[in-house]
């Protein structure tokens, strides 16, 4: 008995332009859920009730010297801050900040995760504990021996580098805005390349020795293996450092409270958030100030995964 073709059920086709994903990319998404699960749940139990909290206040004209009077204001505080240009200042400030820091220590870190990656075997241990000394100790401590290296009674800077074009015996480092920024900016540079070094050495770690080899055996120069081959397979890597060490440069507090205080225009965020909330006691202004923090802390974040648009899962030819 012959069947008719045209009588069986056909399977529908899979809707063009959207790729289903393998069963390994989705095992492993499931295992990363399982794993990072707990820990984001601790994270948001532990920082939801202060977000919260402070949000709410933000939205009260309240000063802890007068508890009595306290007043429902909406977005007045946001107003306020957003229409001084002492928050303007400090929001340029910071990100200044964060940006030749980022930029100076991804240079630096990536050339040393590669000195590291390189290294004899037997030196591997004794670089990295040395590369890692500047980022063990404590960020007070390295402040105040900055501070005190560059101070202009105390410190040695001057007398040593005296023969540099424009430094002298009677330089004060801080009282300018442009050299304070540069001891701000060169005391973190030495604090936490080490950081981005790890994290780069980690991603040199996954480039395939083999894809380097063909390209080398290919003619490729060692700066076209860098392009082509060893940064697009470090993506992932350069973006959680870049990331990690930008929120963290954009929160920066300590090297500046110690080295100036926000003196000569060297007011950051987190010190303006700091001197509102602590120094004057303005609770609900303090609290404005911290919540765009964090706004400007998740702008950050959004922008550096849509720059980076790393896919796990595409780098590795799937689906």
């Amino acid at each position: 008995m012959s069947t008719d073709v045209r009588s069986r059920p056909r399977t529908a086709a899979p809707a063009p332009g959207k790729a289903r994903k393998s069963d390994r990319a989705r095992a492993e998404a499931r295992l990363g859920w399982l794993l990072a699960g707990p820990a984001f749940v601790v994270m948001l139990a532990v920082t939801a009730y202060p977000i919260a909290q402070a949000v709410y206040e933000s939205l009260f004209r309240f000063r802890l010297t007068a508890p009595d009077d306290r007043a429902f204001v909406g977005l007045g505080n946001y107003g306020v801050i957003l229409t001084d240009p002492v928050f303007w200042w400090s929001l340029l400030v910071t990100t200044v900040i964060m940006v030749i820091t980022v930029a100076i220590e991804l240079v630096l870190g990536f050339a040393l995760a590669l000195v590291m990656h390189r290294a004899v075997l037997r030196l591997r241990g004794l670089l990295r504990t040395a590369i890692l000394v500047p980022y063990g100790i404590i960020t007070v401590v390295s402040a105040f021996a900055w501070f005190y290296a560059f101070n202009i009674d105390s410190g040695y800077v001057n007398s040593w580098f005296d023969w540099v074009p424009g430094i002298s015996s009677d330089l004060n480092w801080f009282a300018g805005t442009g050299t304070s920024l540069f001891v701000i900016i060169a005391s973190e540079v030495w604090k936490t390349t080490p950081f981005i070094s790890l994290l780069l050495l980690a991603g040199l770690a996954q480039v395939p020795g083999d894809l380097e080899e063909a390209a080398q055996v290919d003619g490729a120069t060692w700066w076209q293996r860098m392009k082509r081959v060893v940064l697009p397979n470090m993506k992932a890597a350069i973006m959680v450092a870049v990331l990690f060490r930008a929120l963290d440069a954009f929160r920066v507090f300590d090297n500046v409270f110690i080295m100036t205080n926000g003196a000569n225009g060297t007011t950051v965020l987190s010190l303006l958030a700091y001197r509102t909330s602590i120094g004057r006691l303005e609770i609900g202004l303090g609290s404005a100030i911290s919540v765009l923090l964090f706004v400007c802390v998740l702008i950050i974040c959004f922008i550096a995964i849509k720059i980076f648009k790393v896919d796990l899962a595409g780098a590795r030819g799937e689906k």
